[in-house]
This record gives C-alpha cells, sequence and structure tokens, in this order.
C-alpha cells in the first residue's frame, strides 16, 4: 500500500510539472547548433564580465535644496604667495553685513622666494592641467569627489633646496571665520587700519615702483578643508604687466555636504570669473592696485551621495542578460534553419525536374519515376 502511494504521488508530481520537456529524439547536434552555442556563451561571458564592471563602478547623486543655515560662520582656506615682501602688503576680509573689517588674525605672512623649485614646478603644472580637463569635461568632478580622502595633500611640498636666494616674496596662508554673508577678501599695499566708517590701508610709506601683484594662489576653498579636492582656482598663477594692476576675482559659493564611501563632510564648492586691469586715473580707470577676491554664498545647498547599485538589481540584470541571449539565439537559429530549408528544398526540386527518363521508343520523359517496391528490390 505504500509502495502505491509513493507511486501515486510521483504520478501526482509529474502531472503537476509545468515545465515543458523535450524528448531526447527531438535534440539532435549539429555544426550550425554548436556555432550559434559558442557564440552565445562568448556573448554571455563578455557581457558579465562589462555587467560586473559596472555593478563594481558608483555614481554621484545631486539633490538641492535651500540652505537654512545662516548663523554659523563660513572658513575660507587661503594660501597665496604675492611677489612682494610682507612688510608691504596687507590682507583682510570686509563683507556686508559688518562696516568694521573682520580681522585676519588667523593668517600667516611667511617671507619665501617667489620662484618654485622643479619638484612644485611639477606638481604647479599638474594642478593646472587637471584644471583645463576640468573646463572642458565637468564630469571629471565626480571622479575627484570619489577619490578624496584624509590622507591626500593637494599642497605644494616642502623646498627641498636650502638656496641662499634671498626671500622676495610673501606667503599669506592660513584660515579665517567669516559671515555667511557676501563679502570681500582682499590683498593691497600697506596693512589695514580698520576705523567706524569703514577702513584703509598705511600705503603711504610705500613707493609705486615697488609695486607688484604678481601672485600665485596654491589654494583657496571654502568650508571644511578636505585634502583632495581640486579647486577652481588651485594652481592658479598671475604675472603683473604693470606696478598700478588690479586682479578681480567674482567668487559664487555653494554650500555641499559630501557623502562617499570614502570622506563625509560639510564643504563649499564655487565658481570664479576672472578680471584684471591696469589702474590709470587719467584713462579712466579707477581703483586701488591689489588682489580682490568678492565672494557671494549661494542660497541653495547641494547634497551629493555616493551611490552604489543594489546586488539583487545586478543579480536581476544578469539573469535578464543570459535568459534574453539564449531566447534571441534560439530564435535567429531556428529562423535560420527554417530559410536554410526552404532554400535548399528549391534547389532539390529544380534538379528532379531537370532530370529526364528514356523510353524504349526512343523518346525521353521529364517525370518522375514512381518508386515502387519493384524498383527498390
Amino acid at each position: 500500500m505504500r509502495r502505491l502511494n509513493r507511486k501515486k504521488t510521483l504520478n501526482l508530481m509529474k502531472e503537476l510539472d509545468a515545465f515543458p520537456k523535450v524528448p531526447e529524439s527531438y535534440v539532435e547536434t549539429s555544426a550550425s547548433g554548436g556555432t550559434v552555442s559558442l557564440i552565445a556563451f562568448t556573448t554571455i561571458a563578455f557581457l558579465t564580465i562589462m555587467e560586473f564592471m559596472v555593478y563594481r563602478d558608483t555614481w554621484m547623486k545631486y539633490e538641492y535644496e535651500v540652505d537654512k543655515d545662516f548663523t554659523s560662520k563660513l572658513r575660507i582656506n587661503i594660501d597665496i604667495t604675492v611677489a612682494m615682501r610682507c612688510q608691504y602688503v596687507g590682507a583682510d576680509v570686509l563683507d556686508l553685513a559688518e562696516t568694521m573689517v573682520a580681522s585676519a588674525d588667523g593668517l600667516i605672512y611667511e617671507p619665501v622666494p617667489f620662484e618654485l623649485t622643479p619638484q612644485q614646478k611639477e606638481l604647479q603644472r599638474m594642478l593646472q592641467l587637471i584644471q583645463s580637463r576640468l573646463q572642458e569635461e565637468h564630469s571629471l568632478q565626480d571622479v575627484i569627489f570619489k577619490s578624496a580622502f584624509k590622507s591626500a595633500s593637494t599642497a605644494l611640498p616642502p623646498r627641498e633646496d636650502n638656496s641662499l636666494q634671498s626671500p622676495d616674496a610673501c606667503r599669506i596662508h592660513g584660515h579665517l571665520y567669516v559671515n555667511k554673508v557676501a563679502g570681500n577678501f582682499h590683498i593691497t599695499v600697506g596693512k589695514a587700519i580698520p576705523h567706524p566708517r569703514g577702513h584703509a590701508h598705511l600705503a603711504a610709506l610705500v613707493s609705486h615702483e615697488s609695486y607688484n601683484f604678481s601672485h600665485r594662489i596654491d589654494h583657496l576653498s571654502f568650508g571644511e578643508l578636505i585634502p583632495g579636492i581640486i579647486n577652481p582656482l588651485d594652481g592658479t598663477e598671475k604675472i603683473a604687466s604693470d606696478h598700478n594692476q588690479m586682479f578681480q576675482y567674482f567668487i559664487t559659493v555653494v554650500p555641499t555636504k559630501l557623502h562617499t564611501y570614502k570622506i563625509s563632510a560639510e564643504t563649499h564648492q564655487f565658481s570664479v570669473t576672472e578680471r584684471e586691469r591696469v589702474i590709470n586715473h587719467a584713462a579712466g580707470s579707477h581703483g586701488v592696485s591689489g588682489i580682490f577676491m568678492k565672494y557671494d554664498i549661494s542660497s541653495l545647498m547641494v547634497t551629493v551621495t555616493e551611490e552604489h547599485m543594489p546586488f539583487w538589481q545586478f543579480l536581476v540584470r544578469l539573469c535578464g542578460i543570459i535568459g534574453g541571449i539564449f531566447s534571441t539565439t534560439g530564435i535567429l537559429h531556428g529562423f535560420g534553419r527554417f530559410v536554410a530549408e526552404i532554400i535548399f528544398c528549391r534547389f532539390r526540386l529544380g534538379s528532379y525536374r531537370s532530370s529526364s527518363v528514356p523510353l524504349p521508343d526512343g523518346h525521353t520523359s521529364n517525370h518522375l519515376p514512381l518508386i515502387t517496391d519493384n524498383n527498390t528490390h
């Protein structure tokens, strides 16, 4: 009884099997089928490798919202070298929220030679090349975001030579905190003198012949300092053609939250427009010689998140590739065999029709002979 019940159960399971079973007599091996199978397996292997590379890759997702943080301070990271002695120049910030000068006590004035060492020149050329490529290929910014990590550094390497060259320039570096409103960071002749109605620079003791605002921006960023991020002005070098020359940089700062698999920080991206002109009051070009960086804070905030393809989506796409190739190659192979059989059948019918059978009276008959049992014998 138990054996009968087992047989009934097996028969029932066989009847419930919804997958079609191909009889063994229907399965035939052929050269065309082997060729199609080889092509199909090669295509599957190639597309699987490509799909795995896509699965390993990540992309940056950008989300925009209104920046509601108005109370916090904005950090400015500065590393600029001016081709003048430190006692002749002064740097300070003036914003629109206050009439008083925002003190730049966080900046360090370091006498250095303006000429770079060969190693420093190599890094500067690399930064300039990256900047030129970023202006053409904006998608490279995603690569920079993904490759940023805390141990990297884009700052100039220290000088490896101990030359006796006298310092003829001033390196102004450090950071300072300002209000999150539009402002003006500038470097001009003389130290800043704050007073209630504005600010002034003590430039009367410096002769115009010593004015030289040729400068090199090794680093300029806003927000949290993230080594490895290349900013739009990093590596910029300007040579003044006249003593009384003004360099202006109009900067738009966008608050940015960066979340990648290597780092998570709150920083600021910015775009910049440059302008330079010679101060000549007789020709109507008024102003003050120096380096002026006028920045404005955007009201929008950007959240940049690094995303990765889920594993289940990778499996679904992989199954789609395998099943789709098998189905497509099967259909194409069947259609090809069908067309080939039609063509070959026409050729065979044509050869049969052209064959003739001789008759006893000397005539010929183009009709095909009947195949009978006597003929076969």
